[in-house]
């Protein structure tokens, strides 16, 4: 009854929905041409949205004139005319960057702020542009020299705007409203437990592009096959006759294809010989796809992924995940992760704990990010922020959840590193919570069938004996879940004593353990907060993990410190999440060095 009713609506949202969700965004920003719109941004904190909404509370841009909001930009007012903002007078904030961390005025602040960028172009006519954000919290409103461009939903996502016709020759401004204000019927929802970071958190470019272009390709193994390359090349625009070459010069490979009248080349190729992408050869191969007008390259690695039985197989052999979780956030430069340095050094802190794999969690990661763990050998988990409560029921909320898993898997499909495609973590069982995850397992086989799909599922406990029974787990590849023995339940010494019940043949992956440990207070082993808390909780779950029957990996819960809302205890959280192996000094805390052990041993 429920499921037909679910189709029903999201049927209708989708026939009379909404434009703010990401648009196809194009495959490898970085590998075009393009100008960066990063650096200092003018911006005014604006709570009650008064360059957005007239007195009635009806959007300026959407009267007949489209005048009045804070995205006209007037900086030379008349002397009879009333302007109560000024971009050019007011302070800036770094972009990328959120800013929470950048003014002490917004550290808690969730709202409405705009941003102004003064930039300068040369616009070739026989070229296209196209504005690219990397990410911006949450929902923006884009503005081009004083005309809107679109709208988007979503955090952590990548999206874009053709601006081909709108921009001017020389001189131009781009103004964005973001609201980070949470909401009950939006992913995530109201209730995390990491910082709303808002602001324009990620890139910002100006892609330039010619008339026809290479849009989107994808060149993996094909499922289960270490000999088959397969994939797809799509042009745009209005000649998308061109031939198209794929060279891979190491592999002496050079093919050259006709597009269909879509645009579109689908390909197969057989290859004697490769060197397989894995932890211990993170290979990667260079790539170039090419027409008469346009030259793309990528590097790109190739593995295979699956599941038989218990075991997970890499490239055909069983594979031991030695893993720890990531949140995108600096914790010795306040707020999110700005550059690729910040990435390379929570990745390289991943390496030294001796780890092959990193869950990123709760939602999508910095493209850079992906490329680093590519580059130096870590296989991931990457995820989309459904967590925790979310509106099962409504249609909106389901496509908004997921455009987010789609616009990631578009983005990141070639990319080695990822193994695993998660749909959510600690989503409490219900019949339309069944309906909606399960819906977005579908829509990640329809996607991409050469990896894993998983997600962090429901545990119950009885006593010593903990039962993994989350009817979702039919659905996936791995009998995946959070549990924090020692925590939030039970002694740390009692879990020995815990045995486990898993109700699917399935390898078992613990995607979240731990306890909090306040960096530097040290105690007795039995007082929580102190290093040795979390080092003896530590020892002790390894002890009750290892009795697990197919049990191949875990990402504990996490790498380092970091802030939240939820973590208000004034002596040993102060908004600190503090159940990171690393303090938000960068010291490693003891628990870090039972784990390195662990793996060392793996």
């Amino acid at each position: 009854m429920f499921k037909n009713k679910f189709i029903l609506l999201l049927a209708a949202v989708c026939l009379f929905g909404t434009s703010v969700f990401s648009q196809k965004t194009i495959q490898n920003v970085d590998g075009r041409n393009h100008i960066s719109l990063n650096g200092e941004w003018n911006y005014i904190i604006d709570p009650y949205q008064m360059g957005y909404l007239d007195y009635r509370l009806e959007p300026f841009d959407e009267s007949k004139t489209g005048k009045g909001g804070f995205y006209d930009n007037i900086t030379n007012p008349k002397k009879n005319e009333k302007v109560e903002y000024d971009f050019s007078k007011g302070p800036t904030l770094s972009v990328p960057g959120d800013w929470n961390s950048q003014d002490l005025r917004l550290q808690f602040y969730e709202g409405t702020l705009w941003y102004k960028k003064d930039f300068i172009v040369n616009v070739k006519d026989h070229n296209r542009y196209f504005i690219h954000f990397g990410a911006v919290n949450y929902e923006s409103n884009v503005y081009l020299n004083g005309k809107k461009i679109g709208s988007h939903k979503g955090g952590f996502t990548p999206f874009q705007f053709e601006v081909t016709n709108k921009l001017e020759e020389g001189n131009n401004f781009i103004v964005v409203m973001v609201d980070n204000t949470r909401k009950k019927d939006e992913i995530p929802t109201i209730n995390t437990d990491w910082w709303n970071y808002g602001g324009i958190t990620r890139n910002v470019t100006l892609i330039e592009t010619p008339k026809t272009f290479i849009n989107d390709y994808k060149i993996q193994l094909a499922k289960n096959e270490n000999k088959i390359i397969e994939g797809f090349i799509q042009l745009d625009g209005a000649t998308i006759n061109e031939n198209i070459t794929l060279a891979i010069p190491e592999l002496k490979i050079k093919k050259a294809f006709t597009p269909d009248e879509n645009g579109m080349v689908a390909f197969t190729i057989p290859v004697k010989k490769l060197s397989y992408w894995s932890p211990d050869n993170p290979k990667l191969y260079e790539v170039e796809i090419s027409t008469e007008n346009d030259v793309v390259t990528d590097k790109i690695g190739f593995r295979t992924i699956e599941t038989v039985g218990k075991d997970i197989l890499l490239n055909n052999k069983p594979v031991f995940l030695k893993g720890i979780s990531i949140h995108d956030e600096n914790p010795l430069i306040k707020g999110r992760l700005r550059s690729e340095a910040d990435m390379r050094m929570m990745l390289t802190w991943a390496k030294e704990l001796g780890c092959n794999y990193v869950r990123l969690a709760h939602y999508t990661h910095d493209e850079t990010m992906l490329r680093l763990a590519d580059e130096m050998g870590l296989m991931v988990w990457a995820e989309v922020p459904v967590y925790w409560t979310i509106s099962w029921e409504n249609a909106e909320t389901y496509k908004n959840a997921e455009n987010q898993l789609e616009v990631g898997i578009q983005r990141d499909k070639n990319r080695a590193s990822i193994i695993i495609w998660s749909v959510g973590n600690e989503t409490p069982v219900t019949e339309p919570r069944n309906v909606f995850m399960g819906n977005l397992v579908d829509k990640v086989r329809a996607l991409d069938n050469t990896r894993l799909v998983s997600a962090a599922l429901e545990v119950e406990r009885d006593g010593y004996m903990v039962t993994v029974d989350d009817p979702l787990g039919e659905k996936l590849d791995l009998a995946s879940f959070n549990q924090y023995g020692g925590w939030y339940w039970g002694a740390p010494k009692e879990l020995p004593k815990y045995t486990f019940d898993i109700k699917f043949d399935k390898p078992v992956i613990i995607s979240e353990v731990g306890g909090g440990a306040l960096g530097g207070f040290h105690a007795d082993d039995d007082t929580i907060w102190s290093e040795e808390y979390q080092e003896t909780l530590f020892v002790n779950q390894i002890k009750m993990l290892e009795k697990i029957d197919g049990f191949r990996g875990m990402t504990p819960w996490i790498l380092v410190d970091f802030r939240s809302p939820r973590r208000q205890n004034p002596v040993f959280q102060d908004f600190w999440n503090r159940k990171g192996l690393i303090s938000n000094n960068g010291k490693k805390k003891k628990a870090f060095f039972v784990l390195k052990s662990y793996y060392d041993t793996k």
